[in-house]
């Protein structure tokens, strides 16, 4: 996934949101449970020192201080059940303590002194070597004129206990969540962006050719609908400037071919007057030349109009793009054995397309013309013709000198002549190649151009094969 996309964005903030989120309810939770725990410990110790209070200190006038003790441990048995408890008479002096827990998570005789003010609290002291930690409750009690202070403590193991397995819990737990809480979240965004990639799907068929194609609409009346909208909007009016400049240039070809066909017949009549003096011969000669150059340019500029626009006229039908090729490369052999230039070509049987048979042989006659011009005397071209991934493919190579790799991607633009070597002297307006691929564009065809690892350029032009229902039909 690229980090740079916005779903990849989505995902990261929702996820670290999430995760910021859940380690602070996490955290609040673990205070909070510490306390609870903390505080339930608390009271229970509270009301045990309360208890052995109202329960036997109160009698031990009658019953005697050796009945409490035996009492304490009988009732109790703080060593059993690992509890602290420490009767302290007034003075300082010791009533009872407890003896070793089983678990020696503290040593009875080890816990310093309750304070010297009797009150009631609870603190905490350290257990064996650190370990624990040990909660003590006191409580004070007064039987006649005789104070006594009662503690009864526990070691926090237990709820550390609870606290670590809640923390392992969390532990395990939180990736889990974490990873379905994004998986969903991923889920949702994709789904989100589902009509985003409609949308780009759509933008993409939508060329040159096709401006009279529009998105999809979303209706969820959000952002996203109203892009759609302002896009289409947006699409429309491309489209009616783009028909009205084509328009335009279509309109002023067609009326400069009259005049321009008017003036080559002039020139043409006068250069047949034999009375006329050798150098108005070769001013009528340049003229006729210019005139010619003038009435192709406008011949490519109506073409290429009309093209644009879908008003030229072209027939679908099957055609051999192999038999069709080799067909217009017998016929151009002439041309490149005036520069004695090798016309080699590999074509197989039956390349099958759909398309104007007279178009796609402008693709060919032009594509061959263009390499005839720009390949050296003795040079070599070769033409092939095959077929695959359901694409009927033309490739012609040259041994020119090839093409700037800054030129690569205009040679196909109008008027566009490379400097050089490749345009050096030679004849042409520029427009060969833009007709050639406005060709391949209304065929739903594609023509790129690149240099050989050699010297030269291969310009491979791609048109889809006709489907198997066409050509059954046809056969």
């Amino acid at each position: 996934m690229n980090p740079k996309s916005l779903r990849f964005r989505l995902i990261g903030w929702y996820a670290g949101l999430l995760l910021a989120v859940m380690i602070a309810f996490a955290a609040y939770t673990y205070e909070k449970l510490d306390h609870y725990l903390f505080g339930v410990l608390s009271q229970t110790l509270s009301r045990r020192a309360l208890q052995i209070g109202d329960t036997l200190l109160a009698k031990i006038v009658e019953s005697g201080e050796p009945y409490v003790r035996n009492e304490i441990e009988t009732l109790y048995a703080p060593s059993l059940n690992d509890r602290f408890i420490r009767v302290t008479r007034r003075d300082g002096s010791v009533l009872y303590v407890s003896g070793l827990p089983n678990d020696k998570s503290f040593i009875p005789t080890a816990i310093p002194p309750p304070p010297g003010v009797f009150y009631p609290e609870t603190r905490e002291e350290k257990g064996e070597n650190g370990a624990r930690r040990l909660l003590i409750a006191t409580s004070p009690f007064s039987v006649g004129h005789e104070g006594y202070l009662v503690e009864v403590g526990a070691s926090e193991a237990g709820m550390e206990s609870v606290l670590r397995g809640f923390v392992t819990t969390l532990a395990i737990g939180l990736p889990i969540v974490l990873a379905i809480a994004i998986s969903g979240g991923y889920i949702l965004i994709k789904r989100a962006l589902a009509p985003v990639q409609r949308i780009v799907r759509a933008a993409r068929e939508i060329t040159l050719h096709h401006l009279d194609e529009r998105l999809p609409v979303v209706s969820s009346g959000d952002e996203i609908e109203s892009l759609c909208h302002s896009l289409n909007e947006m699409i429309g009016r491309l489209d009616e400037s783009f028909q009205s400049s084509s328009r335009f240039t279509a309109d002023a070809s067609h009326e400069l071919r009259t005049p321009l066909t008017i003036m080559r017949g002039e020139l043409e009549a006068l250069l047949l007057d034999t009375a006329l003096p050798p150098k108005v011969n070769q001013t009528l000669d340049s003229f006729l030349e210019e005139t010619e150059r003038l009435v192709k340019i406008v011949e490519g500029l109506f073409a290429l109009s009309r093209l644009d626009i879908g008003e030229a006229q072209m027939e679908c039908v099957r055609v051999d793009l192999a038999a069709l090729a080799q067909t217009t490369a017998d016929q151009m052999c002439l041309l490149a054995e005036e520069k004695e230039i090798v016309l080699s070509y590999e074509t197989r049987d039956h390349v099958d397309v759909e398309g104007d048979r007279a178009r796609l042989k402008q693709v060919v006659v032009n594509l061959l013309d263009n390499a005839i011009k720009y390949t050296p005397r003795g040079g070599e071209i070769t033409l092939s013709v095959s077929s695959s991934g359901g694409r009927g493919r033309l490739v012609i190579s040259d041994s020119g000198p090839g093409i700037p790799e800054t030129a690569l991607s205009r040679v196909f633009d109008r008027f566009f002549r490379v400097d050089g070597a490749r345009s050096r002297e030679v004849e042409g307006a520029g427009l060969g190649l833009s007709i050639v691929r406005s060709i391949c564009a209304a065929h739903g065809g594609s023509v790129r151009a690149e240099n050989r690892e050699t010297t030269g350029c291969r310009i491979t032009v791609e048109f889809p094969l006709a489907s198997r229902t066409y050509q059954m039909a046809f056969a």
